[in-house]
């Protein structure tokens, strides 16, 4: 969760992505560190197996219900109210969540998994970026369009954002800070009236906004 932060991460401008910044939180504690993470719709990001991500400034006392209701209801009877913070005691940096997407045409040829040159290029614009700031979690979360079934799309999906989690590990970030999920074709980015008609050249590329990796980067701004 993230909540208006001062300093947002600003990631430079890369060719085909969109980046829009998000600056909500929940799970606060009287110093206003953050607990968990959030994405842009002020939502708690949870993997595919329903979990909430935590930060690592997270503890117990941060627990929220949606997340973590055992914990809640166990503090519950010892509940007190919170004591202001001290005065002169500085707030810790809140973690700013950045979020960008990549057309999967950008990174990998059509009904593909494997990186192109191009895609390894803006991976490492990335990575570059990245280690300005003090990061928290990566979450890549792969998108695939119409065609095929649902399992095979799925697959695909998944397969895409591990592409891309196993090349941000080769480049050296920490494999347990980036997260992979797969939405398959259930997210798309056209609506259904758009593209319409059996498979084609022109169809597959009005379809292209729904071939898609997002990518969210979480942390805080590097002192």
């Amino acid at each position: 969760m993230i909540n208006s932060a001062k300093h947002s991460l600003l990631l430079a401008t890369l060719l085909g992505l969109s980046v829009s910044a998000l600056a909500q939180t929940t799970g606060i504690d009287t110093a206003g560190t953050v607990g968990y993470v959030i994405d842009q719709r002020a939502s708690v990001v949870k993997s595919g197996t329903g979990l909430c991500w935590r930060t690592g400034y997270w503890t117990p006392a941060m627990a929220v219900e949606e997340c973590d209701p055992d914990l809640v209801k166990k503090a519950a009877p010892m509940a007190e109210p919170a004591k202001a913070a001290p005065a002169a005691a500085a707030a810790a940096p809140k973690p700013a969540a950045q979020k960008v997407t990549l057309a999967a045409d950008a990174l990998f040829d059509f009904n593909k998994a494997d990186l192109r040159p191009e895609g390894k290029a803006k991976l490492d614009k990335l990575a570059g970026d990245i280690k300005g700031i003090k990061l928290e979690v990566i979450i890549a979360v792969g998108h695939a369009d119409r065609f095929g079934t649902d399992a095979y799309n799925q697959k695909l999906s998944e397969k895409r954002a591990e592409a891309v989690k196993a090349y941000l590990v080769s480049k050296g970030l920490e494999p347990n800070r980036v997260y992979t999920e797969g939405k398959g074709k259930k997210q798309p980015i056209t609506k259904a009236d758009q593209c319409k008609g059996p498979k084609s050249k022109k169809v597959i590329d009005c379809l292209q906004p729904d071939r898609r990796v997002e990518i969210e980067v979480i942390g805080t701004k590097a002192q």
